[in-house]
């Protein structure tokens, strides 16, 4: 499976996309882009933020040229909250706050986390446990660095469950899903939330329990507010 509908608002379309499945062709005959154009007759759609390929969760399509420019000047200018779900295992630096500082490339397609913040990637998270050695985090990300974070998990010494590229444990998928957005469009206010619905270790009754306490993740008291506004300035 490759996608869900979550919404299909007129100017653009909300869907649920699925761990694994690729955005663009690459090496594959197939891309997620293909298989909607596919189910809605030939519909061309516009990409206006991006998902690694092994994300899950929220992922918006403009129909149009003209309304994608719009969404994402949105983006870019950091009007659109967004929101995600991570696991990992392991005891982190710290249980929840900020984590800031510049990405650099690494080996083979990795990026690193250093201690400069000339033009840093900006995180916020709370955390839980949720058993057995495992913590869920639910990240802010404050900028939109290429594997931001994944990076800023293994910053804190708790790469993200089944994140091979990172060293995360093995497992069925890489646990990080695209959780909620919230923003306002054409006077309207939009807001989604999408718990996930792959991945054992996202469907125990744990992780259910924990999440009902962050059903609306642009309504909390997000930690390190100060510390992420002196980045930002």
């Amino acid at each position: 499976m490759f996608y869900r509908v979550v919404a299909d608002e007129g100017d653009f379309l909300v869907i649920d996309k699925s761990p694994g499945s690729n955005l663009h062709r690459n090496d594959q005959e197939r891309s997620l882009l293909d298989v909607l154009k596919a189910d809605f007759g030939g519909m061309p759609l516009y990409l206006v933020h991006r998902l690694d390929d092994a994300t899950s969760g929220l992922l918006l399509l403009a129909k149009t040229s003209s309304v994608a420019a719009t969404l994402s000047g949105l983006f870019a200018q950091r009007e659109i909250g967004k929101y995600y779900l991570a696991l990992a295992e392991g005891k982190p630096k710290k249980k929840q706050g900020s984590v800031i500082g510049d990405m650099e490339k690494s080996r083979n397609g990795s990026y690193r986390l250093s201690p400069t913040r000339t033009n840093p990637a900006v995180t916020q998270f709370f955390s839980v446990s949720v058993g057995a050695g495992r913590r869920l985090y639910l990240l802010r990300p404050r900028t939109g660095k290429t594997h931001q974070l994944r990076v800023m998990l293994k910053s804190l010494g708790v790469p993200i469950l089944g994140d091979a590229r990172y060293r995360g444990a093995a497992a069925d998928r890489c646990y990080l899903h695209a959780y909620a957005l919230v923003f306002e469009y054409c006077g309207k206010r939009y807001q989604y939330c999408c718990p996930p619905t792959q991945g054992e270790h996202f469907l125990t009754d744990e992780v259910g329990a924990a999440l009902l306490n962050w059903t609306q993740p642009w309504q909390l008291n997000w930690p390190g507010t100060k510390a992420v506004e002196g980045a930002q300035n």
